[in-house]
């Protein structure tokens, strides 16, 4: 048995069976394939052989000596000016923010007058 919704009266009626076709879904079955996105060709590490392409220098090496490098100083301030400008930043945001969640706090355990 099937029903639908009456528009007027809103209560169910009986109606015709039919197929679940929702409206912005068409059954279709494409004409053409689509165009292939990555359509340029595969280069196989064989065919490539021992040359080996960089971008640019490489800077691992000189970051290994900075970062291992015994001066007392912390792994995440070795970068310099920035790395103490978003550690300082971040030190403050996070005091700030504990300050200002015990303040509401407190404020939210006072009784109202």
């Amino acid at each position: 048995m099937y029903y639908k919704l009456n528009a007027v009266t809103q209560r169910l009626i009986k109606s015709a069976p039919s197929g679940y076709n929702p409206q912005g879904l068409r059954i279709t079955v494409p004409t053409e394939p689509p165009p292939m996105i990555f359509a340029t060709p595969t280069k196989y590490v064989s065919e490539a052989g021992n040359m080996v392409e960089y971008l640019g220098h490489n800077k691992v090496p000189d970051l290994q000596k900075l970062f291992q490098k015994a001066d007392g100083v912390p792994v995440h301030l070795k970068g310099g000016l920035m790395d103490k400008m978003l550690y300082r930043t971040t030190m403050a945001l996070t005091i700030g923010g504990t300050l200002y969640c015990l303040m509401a706090l407190y404020i939210a355990a006072q009784p109202r007058k």
